[in-house]
């Protein structure tokens, strides 16, 4: 067999994170506590060799067969290509008097043990995937490390000898108190389950700890068992590909602010729209889509803090016809609750979106919501990048939505260290003028072209956004207190 074949797990995003699947007729540790998943882990791969015509076995040695086909019912998987083996401990194999198990190497003793029952069952069976459920229990029957690094080697030499990928389970704490095993094995996988600190919610994660021979994506890969089994999200660091942005140019629709904004908003680029609650930043999103969706380009806006429904009654009421085009099949709106989604989940759900559907513009509503999703992921501003990174390498236009928390006072474009990340940016304020409250817009950043750096009054109005002209003879405007300009004389 070639030593650098590799095999698929089965296991959906596994083998992005191993580069490839599994090296073939090797030895690999799944180490992981009590409701990780590794039971489920190991028929999804045992599974995957059925399908392919592969002899694949499993030997339980911790729990009946029973138990594990009821564990497994609910994913109505049909096991019947697996060649399923229990190899319970009897009494004989345990030493009261001594107080400890003794074994030994099969070929050295006569007597029917558990080592011996294993090897007979894979001599027979001769698999070409193999899982040993779980292989702790072995070392419990051991007189010491020695003994079972013996035993664990020659056994993992007659794997090697049959050309079987194997996978032997294990406890981390044995693990950690006992390496034998993982210096004998070709690779370790490991499974993890943890409650969240902040969210009370159940993490889980994979980290490939060791693969002999090849490269893997080393970093913890949030996944989730479902109706299918474990799907794992790839944790991809996104390189930036030498895609030209601004090919076209997407305008709003509204004249005030294409002229502000110099035509539109380059493609490929990504703008944040920042502003205070109510001000108009989702409904001035939507107006871009909306645009964009008219001249042919498939949008798509994910929600994170209010329903699809929501966001398409407000529009309706304001001539834009957020409906028309979500009935047309030229937008999408997409629900997310951030308490429910891993990060790389919803990364994932966006690479779908982008290359199953064809979307080219997105809107991210909004960076709070998207900020609670990251919650014991690393930074927003690390997780926000790699999203930007992948969507303006595909010529995505993409506008992120942004709230800050003072409606006046010192300017703020974004609270949450992310604005180096954009490429445009648009700014809404609430300013007090002449005892009424206003809506003042201004652009203040694009990086591919030029724009007016001018404020202008910004309105909803029942048939829409409109955009004025430019505020004159006020100053300290940002600020949302403006002052009356007094000229002087010379």
């Amino acid at each position: 067999m070639d030593r650098n074949k590799r095999v698929s797990t089965g296991i959906r995003g596994l083998d992005d994170i191993l580069k490839g699947g599994l090296f073939a007729g090797r030895s690999y540790l799944l180490v992981g506590s009590s409701g990780t998943g590794k039971t489920i882990f190991s028929i999804q791969f045992l599974l995957e060799g059925a399908r392919k015509g592969e002899k694949s076995v499993f030997i339980s040695l911790a729990e009946s067969l029973n138990n594990i086909r009821k564990d497994i019912e609910a994913f109505d998987w049909d096991t019947g290509g697996i060649v399923m083996r229990e190899v319970l401990f009897a009494e004989g194999d345990r030493d009261d008097e001594v107080g400890e198990y003794s074994i030994f190497y099969p070929n050295e003793v006569e007597n029917l043990s558990v080592w011996k029952e294993i090897y007979e069952i894979v001599r027979e069976e001769k698999p070409d995937r193999l899982v040993i459920d779980s292989a702790t229990q072995l070392r419990y029957i051991s007189q010491d490390e020695f003994q079972f690094r013996k035993q664990i080697l020659n056994f993992i030499r007659l794997l090697d000898k049959l050309h079987s990928t194997a996978i032997l389970t294990f406890e981390p704490i044995e693990l950690e108190q006992d390496i034998s095993l993982s210096l004998e094995v070709d690779g370790i996988i490991r499974l993890r389950r943890e409650i969240s600190s902040g969210r009370i919610v159940e993490l889980r994660s994979v980290e490939i700890e060791k693969l002999r021979g090849s490269g893997y994506m080393d970093a913890l890969h949030p996944f989730r068992i479902t109706d299918e089994g474990i799907v794992i999200f790839p944790h991809y660091i996104e390189k930036a590909e030498g895609n030209v942005p601004g090919a076209e140019t997407l305008n709003s629709g509204i004249d005030g602010l294409d002229e502000l904004l110099a035509s539109g908003i380059e493609s490929g680029t990504t703008t944040i729209i920042s502003g205070p609650t109510g001000i108009g930043k989702t409904t001035l999103g939507m107006q871009f889509l909306v645009s964009a969706a008219r001249s042919g380009k498939k949008g798509i806006f994910y929600t994170f803090e209010e329903s699809v429904e929501s966001i398409v009654k407000r529009c309706s009421s304001i001539g834009i016809d957020v409906e028309r085009m979500i009935e047309k099949g030229t937008l999408i709106g997409v629900r997310v609750n951030p308490m429910e989604l891993y990060p790389d989940e919803f990364s994932a759900m966006i690479k779908g979106d982008i290359e199953k559907k064809g979307c080219r513009v997105v809107m991210i509503d909004s960076l709070r919501g998207y900020q609670l999703a990251m919650e014991q992921f690393g930074s927003l501003a690390a997780n926000i990048q790699n999203i930007v990174t992948y969507l303006n390498g595909k010529n995505v236009t993409t506008f992120v939505i942004n709230e800050v928390e003072s409606i006046t006072g010192d300017l703020k474009l974004t609270e949450l260290g992310v604005s180096y990340v954009m490429d445009n940016a648009i700014l809404l304020r609430f300013a007090e003028v002449d005892g009424r409250i206003v809506r003042v817009i201004g652009s203040l950043k694009k990086r591919l072209s030029g724009f007016k750096p001018e404020l202008r009054e910004f309105e909803v109005t029942g048939k829409g956004l409109e955009v004025g002209k430019k505020i004159e003879g006020l100053e300290g405007v940002l600020r949302g207190v403006p002052e009356r300009r007094i000229e002087r004389g010379d």
